[in-house]
């Protein structure tokens, strides 16, 4: 099972937490392996964060008034999902490090840890993302060791998988996020309902049959 997101998609930790949902309730969940794949909603992004509303409604083509209400709704889809956003104010930025942070964080057995309390971090926490360290510090609170992820972060590491999760998504017809990929058999875009997840699990499953014991 493979995810592509990224940190500051609201739809990606909304999604991440359907999927969740539907996985809790397979029978064969114990059999799925889930990878979270890198993929950056604007590359171009600053490296500075910049104020969010004026910079997104620009970027959709829409007011800030129209961009505030998008996410309110947002906030109470989320809200029914068990997940508290924040959402009004704050900042966005380039997130290639965070990806990079993960691709660390999935060698080290802990990708899923992380990318939760990225996800939390941003949309309930209001806290940064972007810069070296915050990320060691959300890294760290997940159970990293602090001073590998700042050597990571320093040296540049881990650049080559995240451009490669990226072109891979390309390949397989993902132009956003989340996008989510079962057993390289089918394909679920969009925060899907958990119904929808759950019957992408079952299909999967049934095709590929049980592991071997």
């Amino acid at each position: 099972m493979e995810i592509w997101s990224d940190v500051v998609c609201p739809w990606c930790y909304l999604g991440k937490r359907r999927f969740e949902r539907a996985l809790a309730g397979f029978e064969h969940r114990d059999q799925v392996v889930v990878t979270f794949r890198s993929f950056e909603l604007d590359p171009a992004a600053p490296r500075e964060p910049q104020p969010k509303a004026p910079l997104l409604a620009a970027k959709y083509g829409i007011s800030e008034a129209e961009f505030a209400a998008s996410e309110q709704r947002l906030t109470r889809l989320a809200a029914a999902e068990g997940l508290e956003y924040h959402l009004d104010g704050g900042v966005i930025g380039n997130t290639f490090d965070a990806h990079r942070v993960l691709q660390f964080a999935r060698e080290r057995g802990r990708q899923d840890v992380v990318a939760e309390r990225l996800f939390r971090a941003y949309f309930t926490e209001r806290r940064s993302v972007f810069d070296e360290d915050s990320l060691v510090e959300l890294a760290t609170e997940s159970g990293l060791d602090g001073d590998e992820v700042r050597r990571v972060l320093k040296e540049g590491a881990y650049a080559d998988e995240v451009r490669a999760d990226i072109d891979q998504a390309r390949a397989l017809g993902a132009n956003g996020v989340p996008f989510f990929v079962f057993d390289r058999r089918y394909a679920v875009s969009g925060a899907q309902p958990a119904e929808t997840f759950a019957a992408a699990l079952d299909k999967a499953y049934q095709d590929a049959g049980p592991l071997p014991k």
